[in-house]
């Protein structure tokens, strides 16, 4: 057995590897995000492996957290994965979105995790907004539960559609068509939160946050951002290279197949079929093809 003296110090440079991580992660983090409500309630980590960089975010009854991309993008492909918050997680929403601010006609592009009680699962809302005008949601009870391990969550944005996917599957995709509204003059800028959204998010703010589970936390990894940024200053937009790979993209027929999959098995609410909500008709591309 070691002497008791090689142990702490080898645990204390474990400890000092850990911080050093850390605080590089921070720097990291730093460089490319602005943090969105409490500092305190963000955590950072680095274990140097294939998995990247980790942030956490936390919700308490003091704060929700989050972070937005300092680059805004007018189109890209941008993804991440996340592990949910388990257990009783009514009343929180865990997002992923790009948005151009949060003026009357702002654009903006969706996917929201709303929590559950124990045993229910989440449901994962997709929604797009453009020049304001949204009320887009389509809504899905996922194949797995997206709270006992990370998965990746991917939206595709070009000047043709938009695609949401969940691990490589696509299952969503929302077009544009002439004369329709749709995201394409607005730069965006990516953002992740974890906020208290009792008043909808829970079987229509039926069912509230628990407080006594927090802090809820939620980890994410592998965040990617590669998309055409926006230079204020001078109002132009450059693209990495190899951009035409999803500038581009559109689903090809066995991709359709996959969205038409998710539809019926896994489609929990479509805006197009909500005569309830549009009772002077559905919006212009509910009727497209």
């Amino acid at each position: 057995m070691a002497p008791r003296s090689d142990l702490l110090a080898a645990l204390a440079l474990a400890l000092l590897a850990a911080s050093v991580l850390s605080t590089g992660a921070k720097a990291d983090f730093d460089d490319q995000f602005e943090v969105i409500g409490d500092r305190d309630h963000i955590g950072y980590r680095d274990d140097g492996n294939d998995k990247g960089q980790e942030f956490s975010l936390e919700l308490d009854q003091e704060s929700g957290s989050g972070f937005k991309s300092k680059a805004k993008y007018l189109f890209g492909e941008f993804q991440v994965r996340m592990k949910l918050v388990d257990g009783n997680s009514a009343g929180t929403v865990t997002s992923f979105y790009l948005t151009s601010g949060e003026s009357a006609t702002h654009d903006e592009i969706d996917i929201e995790f709303m929590g559950n009680s124990s045993g229910d699962p989440y449901v994962m809302n997709t929604n797009v907004w453009a020049s304001g005008d949204g009320k887009k949601e389509h809504q899905f009870y996922l194949w797995f539960d997206p709270s006992a391990d990370f998965h990746t969550y991917k939206i595709t944005w070009n000047p043709k559609n938009i695609i949401f996917e969940v691990d490589g599957v696509p299952v969503r995709t929302f077009k544009k068509y002439d004369g329709l509204p749709f995201p394409s003059a607005r730069p965006m800028t990516v953002h992740a939160t974890l906020w208290d959204g009792s008043y909808w998010a829970t079987q229509h703010g039926t069912v509230k946050i628990h407080w006594r589970h927090d802090p809820f936390v939620v980890p994410y990894q592998g965040y990617h951002a590669n998309g055409c940024v926006h230079d204020k200053a001078t109002n132009k937009t450059s693209c990495p290279a190899g951009s035409d790979a999803w500038m581009h993209r559109e689903l090809d027929d066995g991709e359709l197949s996959t969205v038409a999959w998710a539809e019926r098995n896994c489609l929990s609410y479509n805006y197009c079929a909500d005569g309830w909500r549009f009772p002077k008709g559905f919006p212009g591309e509910c009727g497209r093809k």
